[in-house]
């Protein structure tokens, strides 16, 4: 047993459930909104629905498994809630799928920032003509950078699936990105 897992479990056992609870979320809060956005992209959406499945794991964290992942559980919460989301709301205008951090240079010329959100805006077309298991693969391992490992937690299935599937989005991606390119 790691340093880290005796800490964990000193911690717990000394901590009321809504304690344990609440560190949890605080841990767990940002990386929590940027898979709801990476699902959603939307903001709001994000915001809404990773506290309403922490509201949904806390009134269920008595059916979590303290061997497991905390993430990885609230995870399945958080994206069933996404998807539900998704399915309700097909008729509304789609936001962005990604936010995009400007790193803009001093040296960047208005012909580099104008080319920067253009790709941007094509990245952006060809994520949005991906299928949902597609971008969210995609989101979850290169935008988030969880690994391999993780992404087999978070979605049930084991680690040769989640490469072969990235491998499968990422070609995708690659050809839809050369179709908006054109």
């Amino acid at each position: 047993m790691s340093d880290e897992q005796t800490d964990t479990e000193s911690i717990r056992n000394s901590l009321t459930k809504k304690q344990e609870f609440e560190l949890l979320v605080k841990k767990n809060m940002q990386r929590a909104y940027f898979s709801a956005y990476g699902i959603l992209g939307s903001h709001d959406s994000a915001m809404e629905l990773s506290q309403r499945a922490f509201i949904r794991a806390y009134k269920n964290f008595n059916r979590y498994d303290r061997s497991k992942n905390f993430f990885t559980w609230y995870y399945k919460i958080l994206k069933n809630l996404c998807l539900n989301f998704i399915r309700d709301n097909k008729n509304r205008k789609e936001e962005p799928i990604l936010e995009y951090k400007s790193e803009e240079s001093v040296t960047e010329t208005p012909q580099d920032l104008v080319e920067k959100e253009e790709m941007k805006q094509l990245l952006q077309k060809a994520l949005s003509e991906l299928e949902f298991e597609e971008r969210e693969i995609i989101v979850l391992r290169e935008f988030e950078g969880h690994s391999y490992k993780e992404i087999s937690e978070m979605l049930n299935i084991p680690e040769g699936t989640v490469m072969s599937r990235l491998f499968y989005a990422r070609k995708k991606l690659a050809g839809k990105m050369k179709k908006v390119m054109r």
